[in-house]
């Protein structure tokens, strides 16, 4: 094969062509650098979070050992968690703090829970059919169960 004038490139096309082989290059490398350090960013967030959680579950495990007075038997069988499990998540939890966590969950209990409003029917909802054979109230006549 013999190379024809039509297949030939001109240095300017080649120079053209590597600085846009070197552009996508330069910009593969920053795609791959900020991926890392947005994974990095949430697996640091995640591990916060799951130490939050853990001394969350640490503490209430003290505090319902305080409120059943210390008896791990029967927490652990309501629960179905291994005693000696229970009792080394409550061992680093200070007594005051037990006592704080069941301060603050008497206090929640004792607080009157917040009542929802039921929500508001979509008015698209077709309205329910009367039964036959029985009399139906319309506001406007002010009779109740007049046929």
């Amino acid at each position: 094969m013999s190379a024809t004038p039509d297949n030939r490139m001109t240095a300017a096309e080649i120079r053209r062509r590597v600085r846009a082989n070197q552009a996508l290059h330069a910009k593969t490398q920053e795609l791959a650098a900020s991926e890392v350090l947005s994974k990095r960013r949430a697996a640091q967030e995640a591990a916060a979070a799951k130490e939050v959680a853990e001394l969350a579950a640490r503490e209430a495990v003290a505090a319902v050992l305080r409120l059943f007075d210390n008896d791990v038997t029967v927490i652990a069988g309501l629960l179905d968690v291994p005693a000696d499990e229970l009792e080394r998540e409550a061992k680093p939890v200070t007594a005051a703090r037990a006592k704080e966590v069941v301060a603050e969950l008497r206090d929640r209990a004792e607080r009157p829970r917040a009542r929802r409003s039921p929500a508001p029917r979509p008015s698209s909802a077709p309205a329910p059919e009367p039964v036959p054979g029985e009399a139906s109230a319309s506001p406007a006549d002010g009779l109740t169960g007049a046929a």
